[in-house]
């Protein structure tokens, strides 16, 4: 229990305004609830959430102690009373996640709370699989990356040992990422490999493609394969054999040919011509583990693949749009 008296400042709040502000960290839903469970006492009894605090006051606290923390990004997930997370798959070692356009993985320095990292350890914590309170604590961690405004399958492991398998089959390139996208334009040939060196601006936070090797460029290799041509545009399969920082949106920008809705890479005026200026038409809609050597503890995964139940925009430029049966990259 944790005891409060309120001063000249915060007298003429409402308990449940005062709460909120004074525990940052505590749901505004959980606050409501535990003020009605009689968790939140004023002068010792129970009261209502509207009740206004008078100077003097004393409020005690029946509430945990992680709760009097600090926001910082380790400690975030606190404020997530109900998690939003769209679960593909889920053992003891791993999650697999259909990340959503528009929401970041990692916290930032934009946006703490609200992002697919801080809603899994939310899940965890309020499942009991985790804590970070216990020593030498391990905090699930994704193994890879999504854009913000791109969507698909993410790897979040639930142990250091899954982390560390799963980062080196990734490293290995044994960890197979197709996507689906939407070009403008065809694509000549309609099947083939984008090849090149990525050099990244940190302040611009882009990347430019060069065609030979240069100071500072990392080797990026893609390969698509045209799936359907309709009225000026390309639904393209690509799969990443080199995962780099917007990678697909800028090889095939420099082929001529940008992702539709893609600010960065695009054109704004073709973007607003075909309707879409929300975001790149592009998703991560496929994961496979083929597995070629040793996987330890996770061995089971060896051969299997999932793929998410659609991608909108397929279906809303290319009506009747089905998966392909099977992947010929």
């Amino acid at each position: 229990m944790r005891e409060y008296t309120i001063a000249q400042n915060d007298a003429g709040q409402r308990l449940d305004r005062w709460l909120n502000k004074t525990l940052p960290l505590l749901p505004a839903a959980l606050g409501q609830k535990y003020i009605r469970l009689g968790r939140v006492k004023v002068n010792g009894k129970k009261s209502k959430r509207d009740a206004r605090l008078v100077r003097g006051d004393q409020l005690q606290l029946y509430i945990n102690d992680e709760f009097f923390d600090r926001p910082t990004p380790e400690n975030a997930f606190l404020s997530v009373y109900k998690p939003h997370l769209d679960i593909l798959y889920e053992d003891e070692d791993l999650l697999l996640l259909n990340k959503r356009p528009g929401l970041v993985v990692h916290p930032d320095e934009q946006e703490r709370v609200n992002t697919l990292l801080t809603h899994i350890h939310a899940y965890l914590y309020q499942k009991k699989e985790w804590s970070p309170y216990a020593e030498h604590s391990f905090a699930p961690a994704l193994c890879n990356r999504i854009d913000r405004n791109t969507g698909g399958i993410v790897i979040a492991a639930k142990n250091a040992e899954t982390l560390r398998i799963l980062n080196q089959k990734i490293r290995d390139r044994v960890v197979e990422k197709s996507y689906l996208c939407i070009i403008l334009g065809r694509m000549d040939p309609p099947e083939g490999k984008l090849e090149g060196f990525l050099v990244k601006d940190e302040a611009k936070k882009q990347v430019f493609v060069h065609r030979r090797p240069v100071e500072g460029g990392r080797t990026a290799v893609t390969l698509y394969r045209t799936l359907q041509y309709r009225d000026g545009l390309s639904l393209m399969e690509c799969r990443l054999v080199t995962g780099r920082t917007h990678q697909i949106r800028a090889q095939f920008a420099a082929a001529g040919h940008p992702l539709l809705g893609d600010g960065k890479y695009g054109r704004e005026r073709d973007n607003r011509r075909f309707g879409r200026t929300g975001g790149q038409a592009l998703y991560s809609y496929k994961l496979s583990f083929p597995f070629p050597t040793e996987a330890g503890r996770l061995e089971r995964l060896r051969g299997r693949s999932w793929t998410v139940p659609e991608v909108d925009f397929a279906a809303a430029y290319f009506p009747g749009f089905q998966f392909p049966a099977d992947s010929q990259l």
